[in-house]
């Protein structure tokens, strides 16, 4: 395989719904291909609506989030496939220790995986949580390379109606995953605080909140009459137009989107070039 080359699977979970994920992870694929002078390739599969299931051959997959509950699809065909994906990518990596294959999960598909591998409770939130908030890194995260680049707290989108609470440390330890991120403290909410990144393995990354997530998609979800509705409701007109007037600080989600991705590109082009 030429050093110099990345063939990427993006599996679209959002089961048809409108979304702006999807053009981020491209936007993101396509910048990392240009600074970087690489033959980067990808395609995309849309597992939930059409049942499209990439197979083994991509050098790193890329699943993003979607809409509904990471619950009731249990037994369902389109999620046993990707149940069967991430086992063949575990596989695969545990017969070749020259050269593996990577895996970034995104908000939907992390509740998914978390469910299969049960680390945790997933759970309805009590209310939507919407909007550009603040996430703590862990003593591993802080050591972890996804993170290199990155402030602590740092700042993302997060959007789910879903969470995943109370970690089964017994069953991290086993599975030997690690807990990156985990949701701002809260002093006033009695509520615990969920999981937003964990490693499943060293090649088998995911996040609950949006590392695709940019300035210009964001803007379009704000600008929506529902959605300010339900944050004005929620948090108040003054948290509205902060979030608005964040959007371009080079220190929130700007810096979350040029960094969280890029870095999980950069490992598995790097382990190819060490190939």
């Amino acid at each position: 395989m030429d050093k110099s080359s990345l063939k990427v699977a993006v599996i679209d979970m959002n089961n048809g719904a409108p979304n702006q994920g999807m053009r981020g992870i491209q936007e993101i694929l396509s910048r990392f291909k240009n600074e970087n002078n690489i033959d980067l390739t990808f395609d995309i599969f849309d597992l939930r609506q059409k049942g499209e299931v990439p197979g083994i051959g991509y050098d790193a997959y890329i699943s993003s989030g979607g809409p509904g509950s990471p619950i009731e699809s249990k037994g369902e065909s389109w999620e046993n496939d990707f149940f069967n994906l991430l086992d063949q990518i575990e596989a695969f990596n545990h017969k070749n220790d020259d050269r593996k294959k990577y895996a970034f999960l995104i908000c939907h598909s992390f509740q998914l995986a978390c469910r299969k591998y049960e680390l945790g409770n997933v759970t309805e939130r009590r209310s939507n949580a919407f909007g550009i908030f603040p996430i703590t890194l862990t003593e591993d995260g802080e050591k972890d390379e996804i993170f290199n680049g990155i402030t602590n707290p740092f700042f993302s989108v997060d959007s789910r109606d879903w969470q995943v609470i109370e970690p089964d440390f017994a069953a991290f330890e086993k599975k030997g995953a690690k807990l990156l991120a985990i949701e701002k403290e809260r002093k006033h909410v009695d509520l615990e605080r969920c999981m937003m990144s964990i490693r499943f393995s060293n090649e088998i990354i995911g996040t609950q909140f949006h590392p695709e997530a940019d300035p210009v998609g964001m803007k379009m979800y704000l600008l929506q009459e529902e959605k300010k509705k339900a944050i004005v409701d929620m948090h108040g007109e003054q948290k509205y137009l902060d979030m608005l007037n964040s959007l371009d600080d080079p220190a929130r989600i700007v810096l979350t989107q040029s960094v969280i991705l890029p870095n999980f590109l950069q490992k598995a082009i790097g382990d190819l070039q060490e190939v």
